[in-house]
């Protein structure tokens, strides 16, 4: 009965080592295709921002701020879109962001870096236009 025991724990003790959960590092989503993919759509995309200042500057503190104040901010965001999307164009193949493929733009601090902040400040890819949806429902009608 004693050898059943001993036998029975160590196939549990296996069982457990044998189903643990091996993750992947914080920074393996980010490749050099992604990073590739992320210089590509700044270059191409970049320009969005101008209407997309536009709009969320108009929303803010009226329309003659948002096609002065939006179209100067939103000029300045897409230049430093293209800027950032050659810049990544050219390095794709290298792991330039602190060993990483990560974006190069981090919160502002003393330091003149882009935020990454989506309301403020860049995001990691270009906004879209149109109807955006982050919802992946529908409402039905049951009966």
């Amino acid at each position: 009965m004693k050898k059943l025991a001993v036998i029975a724990t160590a196939f549990l003790a296996l069982g457990s080592i044998a189903s643990a959960d091996i993750q992947a590092p914080p920074g393996s989503t980010y490749t050099a295709s992604r990073k590739l993919g992320r210089a590509l759509s700044n270059i191409l995309y970049g320009f969005i921002e101008i209407p997309e200042q536009i709009v969320r500057k108009s929303d803010d503190y009226g329309r003659k701020a948002g096609w002065s104040y939006g179209a100067v901010d939103g000029t300045g965001r897409a230049l430093r879109r293209l800027g950032y999307g050659f810049y990544e164009l050219f390095t794709f193949t290298c792991p330039t962001y602190r060993g990483t493929f990560k974006p190069p733009y981090e919160k502002c601090g003393t330091d003149n870096r882009i935020e990454m902040n989506p309301h403020d400040g860049l995001s990691e890819f270009p906004p879209e236009l149109g109807f955006e949806t982050y919802f992946q429902h529908t409402r039905t009608q049951r009966w």
